[in-house]
Order: C-alpha cells, then structure tokens, then sequence
C-alpha cells in the first residue's frame, strides 16, 4: 500500500490545472468543502457509542470470493474500529450524495451502517437501499438506523453474489452506488456489470479501497476502459465514475 500510495501521490495532481470545470467545482467545493454539517454529528455520535460497545455478534464474511461466509465471534467496538469507514471517507461520501442529490442510493456493503448514514442524511427523500451478507450486521445496523431516526433506508441480508442482482432488477435506475461489498477482481466487475444497465448520464459509482489490493487496481484499470465509463476520478482511497456523454473520456488522479 506504501509503494501504491508513493505512486499515486508522483503522479496526481490538484486543483491546479484542471480544465474541467465539472471536476474543478467537484474537486474544489465537494471534495475539498471544509465546512462542517450537522449531520457529521449525528453519526459520528453514532459511532463513539459502537466503539464502547463490547456486545458480541457472530459475523461471517462474505466477502473476498467467499460463498458459504466465515463465521467468527467480533465484539461491535472491534468492528466499529477496524472494519468501518473512517470518519474522514464518510464524510466525503455524505457530502458527495448531498451536491449530486440521488433520489436512489445503492450500497454494497452496509456493515455496522456508519457510511449508510452518512448517505440516508445526505438527502432524507431519497431511497437508500444497502446490501449485507452477515445476518447480525445487517441487524445491528437495522438497529442503528431505527436510534438515528433513518426513516428511507432498507437492508437486503443475504449473500450479495443473489441479492444484488435482486436488487437491481426491481429499481428503474441507480443514482448513487458505493460498491464496497467483495475487494476481489472479478466480483467487482461482477457487480459493476449488473449495475450498468441501470446507469444513467447523471449516474455517480464510487468504489471503495480501489488500491488495496493488486485485483482491486486491476479491477480499477478494467473499469475505467470500459466504453460507458466517460469520466473518473482517482482519489487513492475512492474511485469517482461518471457516464457524463457531453465530454470526452478523461480520467483525472487528484489528492485528497
């Protein structure tokens, strides 16, 4: 990750010399905004209380290319520590759902639910549907919406190589999707595969760690060639993909 990181950071670059005026507004009033919103509050109070939560819960994994899923006992303070985003991508990813104002959210991958709050706060009249394997996450996460008042969120439980396709099939389009569910290659081109066809000139998919791992960047790479991806933005941490067909296919490495 070092090494990827070094590499990165040699050849991105910042809001210097951006002759996209879509990317520069993003980059300077989204993804850089150092305001501060109410919502930042509320889940990050959310998340002190899962940090001091020692409850035990039987989690199994679904992800890395596991169909029948790991089960192993993980107090919730652990897993709020280790396996949540961190306060810093949560909030880059409200204020992202907040400037493009998704009527559906998509999120592969709910865990204790800290980004679907996030996004549900991101624009309370949106439909924020989040899939996850583990049946007790995806009850503890229930759990935690009902405490913050989340009213437009609905959890799909069940191994996200099903649900997915489930869950896509019954949406007319996909808005906003944050694909965080399996760091492998070929589930994640799998997934991105079964949510193209509801994208849209206005769509906005973000994938999640797309450096941590050599199939993830591997998978990075495959996902900016393909011929409906016009636009993205390679932020290390995240990956921005955009359909945008009134420009030319650009892709831009920016810090943050």
């Amino acid at each position: 990750m070092v090494l990827r990181y070094a590499k990165f950071w040699w050849r991105s670059g910042n809001a210097h010399g951006l002759h996209s005026p879509f990317v520069f507004n993003l980059y300077c009033f989204v993804i850089h905004h150092k305001g501060h919103h109410a919502a930042y509050d509320q889940v990050e109070a959310l998340r002190k209380n899962l940090l001091k939560d020692s409850t035990l819960l039987e989690v199994q994994d679904f992800g890395a290319g596991s169909h029948t899923g790991n089960t192993k006992t993980r107090k919730i303070s652990a897993i709020a520590k280790s396996a949540a985003k961190p306060r810093r991508l949560g909030q880059l990813l409200f204020r992202l759902a907040q400037h493009f104002q998704p009527s559906t959210v998509l999120e592969l991958g709910t865990s204790l639910g800290l980004t679907t709050s996030y996004l549900a706060l991101a624009n309370p009249n949106a439909q924020v549907i989040t899939l996850e394997g583990c049946p007790a996450l995806a009850a503890q996460a229930r759990k935690n919406f009902t405490e913050m008042g989340l009213n437009n969120v609905e959890v799909v439980q069940g191994n996200m190589d099903q649900t997915l396709a489930q869950t896509v099939a019954r949406l007319d389009r996909l808005d906003f999707v944050f694909f965080d569910g399996n760091h492998r290659y070929a589930p994640t081109l799998q997934y991105f595969e079964t949510c193209l066809p509801k994208a849209h000139e206005g769509s906005v998919f973000i994938f999640d760690d797309i450096y941590w791992s050599s199939d993830m960047a591997k998978a990075w790479q495959k996902i900016k060639q393909h011929p409906q991806v016009l636009l993205t933005v390679d932020l290390f941490y995240i990956g921005l993909v955009f359909f945008r067909t009134n420009q030319p296919k650009q892709h831009f490495t920016l810090r943050f």
